[in-house]
């Protein structure tokens, strides 16, 4: 039997039976489907943590007292926070033994239903350019530092009109630079130094869907970067003692829960996709013995014209084959354009910024996906295809 009658009688066994073929797809589309969404949720947790990381440039963060999950989302998700603490808490810690630089940030609120991005409401977060080590490394165009009053520094998510002059409560705003994007609600927020965001909170006050708020003499939150060599869990502490009313999160200790927090996710999504495939291949076992049952007279038909074992085994592995790629290749389009659609609703439900891989490592992940599935379907066409191929012509003929 040639290959080309092999994909003929593939192709004649799929028109054959459309419901049992449209069965074998939608099997093969899960499979695919689950591994690369698995995958593509694994990466981003992973991601996430690593960004998280290179980002943060600060080894602690101190925020008033009880606002401690607040200063949680500082360091992974890029959330500002909302609790006010007095502004001179920056010198009271930067005082502290073992702390080599400080700078403070102000929340002034989330502007909903912001022509400047689609990704939610746009932040809006002063800080202190003169000081700030966090910005920074992120700027992709300009400078994050020296800021003048009315200038600011755009997310990567934030829409920048042409000319570079955004508005907000009638106050116009000079975007200085540009960062990169973090995968964070950094994305859309805009940065501005704390003589504008009182000019802001101003402006906002006047306006009948005004919600920015910068009270003077108040911060958020201060961002702490130790000196070399200091344990950040003794600094931390002395800041407790120093700083009255202050609770402070140490990045080691977070980054701990959060990486236990990530393992277990990836353990709960590779469950979901082993039973998955479990069910899978159950059905897909089901299916193919049904099949090769119907087909048990023109498969003896063939042998007893000379096509051999390994041929008739190869054509009905072709045929299922053939089924798989199909699904697969539609699991794997549905799985990415779902997770790019829904990337944002996903990171806040799992509870970290989710960020698409690089082509790259897409394309690897797309190839493992397919390579499953058919791996799947192969495992679980295997035994009907080598049961009929070794029966005697005779007996298969009379079946």
């Amino acid at each position: 039997m040639t290959a080309r009658s092999q994909v003929g009688l593939a192709l004649q066994g799929i028109a054959g039976s459309a419901f049992r073929s449209a069965l074998i797809v939608v099997c093969a589309l899960i499979v695919a489907g689950f591994v690369l969404a698995t995958a593509l949720l694994a990466q981003a947790a992973q991601d996430s943590l690593t960004r998280a990381l290179d980002r943060l440039g600060a080894d602690l963060v101190v925020v008033i007292e009880g606002a401690r999950k607040a200063g949680n989302d500082a360091l992974i998700m890029g959330t500002p926070t909302q609790a006010h603490m007095p502004a001179d808490s920056t010198s009271l810690v930067a005082r502290v033994k073992g702390v080599e630089a400080v700078s403070p940030q102000l929340f002034l609120g989330a502007i909903a239903a912001s022509p400047y991005t689609a990704e939610g409401d746009l932040l809006v977060v002063a800080y202190d350019p003169r000081t700030d080590f966090t910005l920074e490394p992120w700027v992709k165009s300009g400078a994050a530092g020296d800021l003048a009053a009315g200038q600011a520094v755009a997310g990567s998510a934030v829409s920048v009109p042409q000319g570079g002059t955004l508005e907000l409560y009638g106050v116009p705003l000079r975007v200085r630079a540009t960062l990169e994007p973090t995968g964070t609600d950094l994305d859309r927020s805009l940065f501005v130094g704390f003589e504008t965001a009182y000019e802001l909170a101003r402006a906002s006050k006047a306006a009948t869907d005004g919600t920015l708020e910068a009270p003077r003499g108040e911060i958020s939150s201060v961002m702490v970067k130790v000196v070399p060599g200091a344990r950040p869990a003794r600094v931390a502490a002395a800041i407790r003692g120093e700083v009255t009313g202050s609770a402070v999160v140490a990045s080691p200790d977070l980054f701990k829960d959060y990486r236990s927090q990530m393992a277990g996710l990836r353990r709960g999504l590779v469950v979901i996709m082993v039973l998955a495939v479990a069910l899978s291949v159950a059905v897909l076992a089901l299916a193919f013995s049904l099949a090769a049952h119907q087909r048990l007279r023109q498969i003896g038909v063939l042998r007893a014209l000379g096509a051999t074992r390994g041929a008739v085994v190869r054509a009905f592995l072709t045929e299922a084959e053939i089924l798989a790629l199909s699904g697969a290749v539609l699991g794997v389009l549905i799985a990415a354009a779902g997770i790019a659609l829904f990337r944002a609703p996903l990171g806040h439900t799992l509870g970290f910024p989710f960020s698409f891989p690089s082509s790259g490592t897409l394309a690897v992940l797309i190839v493992v996906g397919l390579a499953v599935a058919l791996a799947v379907v192969a495992l679980a066409a295997l035994i009907p295809a080598l049961r009929i191929a070794g029966q005697e012509p005779a007996t298969s003929m009379r079946e």
